[in-house]
């Protein structure tokens, strides 16, 4: 790892500790986020349609592994139909505002801080999860990522993942998208502060060849503007 990037990931990190207050702004479209009526429809109707995708996956009372889950958005969805899921995030306040959401649920999740590039488990999971992280690596280290996650589930085992495509309208009013020749993005907090942090789209046919070289079958797919999700199993 060069130094640059060890400075951008430890600021990203930093950025999500310090938004964490925040965070659900972005989802609800609340704040900087509204982009007004039409575009927040559009948003929560294609939130639905993964929804209804994830919802489809075999995950009852399945051992699942969820990282980056942050303030639990979609741990809450999980944890309804999984026997146990284990949450690994590097933000302690995340992980504080995502067992407050689940309330007497957590007790079905074991909470784990650690930074993702370096965390392995000790067990194989049914399922790994992961919504909004995969854009936050660095693209020279999405083929590590992917071939590690191949490593944490077991043979069979399912593999969701969901991201947003490039789409200005997804971001707050005050953040600019890095151009296609670049991966670093800055972003702006309520109060000011600035961080950078990774941010990079995938073409779909690339990621899933990508994901396919890691040992996992995958097809990507995107709804009408805003998100992109893969489903897929090891093999």
């Amino acid at each position: 790892m060069t130094d640059d990037e060890a400075s951008v990931l430890e600021g990203q990190i930093l950025y999500y500790r310090a938004r964490a207050n925040e965070y659900d702004d972005w989802f609800l479209r609340l704040g900087r986020y509204d982009r007004g009526e039409d575009a927040t429809q559009r948003w929560f109707a294609q939130i639905e349609e993964v929804r209804d995708v994830l919802s489809s996956l075999p995950l009852d009372d399945k051992n699942v592994l969820e990282l980056a889950p942050g303030t639990g958005i979609w741990t809450e969805a999980l944890c309804d139909r999984v026997a146990h899921l284990t949450a690994v995030d590097a933000s302690s306040e995340m992980i504080a505002l995502n067992r407050e959401r689940l309330g007497a649920r957590a007790g079905k999740v074991t909470f784990v801080e650690a930074d993702l590039f370096e965390w392995l488990p000790t067990e194989e999971f049914d399922a790994v999860v992961f919504c909004f992280w995969l854009s936050h690596i660095p693209t020279r280290r999405i083929d590590e990522f992917l071939s590690r996650v191949a490593t944490m589930l077991t043979l069979g085992g399912a593999v969701f993942f969901l991201d947003a495509r490039r789409e200005p309208t997804s971001t707050a009013s005050d953040h600019v998208l890095p151009f296609d020749d670049q991966e670093i993005m800055t972003r702006r907090l309520d109060d000011g502060r600035e961080f950078s942090i990774y941010k990079n789209f995938w073409d779909g046919p690339v990621l899933e060849e990508k994901c396919r070289h890691a040992g996992l079958e995958v097809s990507v797919h995107e709804t009408k503007d805003y998100f992109q999700f893969g489903v897929g199993t090891r093999v």
